[in-house]
């Protein structure tokens, strides 16, 4: 059985005291393969060498939504530099983490703006976008649905996705990808536990967003893992009833696919 982690941040500091411990422990919990996710171009770099560190990683680049501070317009500004750094790395397979939070901060123009930016990118590269989303799932529809309309067809994936059935339905209909982080262990989650269960089974994923959000049975363990992805996924096929080896089977097709990962994934 192999698993995708989809989202990961193993950059952070929290990681530098143990990393190879840490990459034991998620080979030996049948993780193959892990998606770093990028919260600003400036740790490209950082991730691209743990990306020549650990062969199983691939990296996405982009700017987080709460870090509009670090988005410079114009020649030669952010988006040029997320371009240029994708273009010119194989191990990039996606832009992002990119998207919309008006929980934590109210720059709604400009968030808008470098999100738009950012699609644009995307579709210009033929690469898949990693969408951050908490509390804006209806402007997020919004500028997602006319960007497609007037632009054309944009691939990705909602990812640690907490929205409700009928919100996560415009996502499906949109072409997109929903990816389940440890919050759908939590017991009060009942909303997620909902969109896990009716998201169809091509359209799966799931990930840790390590090193937060450790999921149960591991919640006292502040710092989650990529080996931890393994609990997400049982909960996940629980809830859908079905085994976790063949919701494995099937979430490694769906990551396979949407970031054109390395087809021996594929062979058990």
């Amino acid at each position: 059985m192999r698993l995708v982690d989809t989202h990961v941040h193993l950059n952070f500091d929290s990681f530098d005291v143990d990393r190879d411990e840490v990459a034991a422990a998620w080979r030996q919990a049948g993780v193959a393969h892990l998606v770093h996710s990028c919260v600003e171009p400036a740790e490209f770099s950082k991730i691209h060498e743990l990306t020549q560190r650990y062969p199983e990683i691939s990296m996405a680049v982009g700017l987080h939504p709460l870090d509009m501070d670090k988005w410079v317009e114009g020649p030669g500004g952010t988006a040029d530099q997320i371009s240029q750094l994708a273009e010119a790395e194989p191990k990039v397979v996606a832009i992002g983490e990119m998207g919309l939070d008006f929980f934590k901060a109210d720059d709604r123009a400009l968030q808008e703006q470098a999100f738009i930016a950012q699609l644009e990118i995307a579709r210009s590269l033929n690469l898949p976008v990693i969408i951050h989303c908490r509390d804006a799932a209806a402007p997020m529809a919004t500028l997602l649905r006319s960007f497609i309309q007037e632009r054309g067809a944009v691939s990705g994936v909602m990812h640690c996705w907490t929205g409700n059935p009928e919100e996560t339905q415009q996502f499906l209909d949109m072409g997109f990808f929903i990816s389940f982080s440890g919050i759908v262990t939590f017991k009060s989650a009942t909303q997620v536990k909902a969109s896990a269960q009716m998201v169809p089974s091509d359209r799966i994923l799931v990930e840790t967003d390590c090193p937060f959000l450790s999921p149960v049975p591991k919640r006292k363990e502040k710092r989650n893992q990529p080996a931890f992805v393994r609990h997400v996924a049982e909960h996940v096929a629980e809830l859908r009833g079905v085994s976790l080896s063949e919701l494995a089977s099937q979430k490694t097709r769906n990551a396979q696919q949407l970031f054109r990962l390395p087809a021996a994934l594929l062979n058990e």
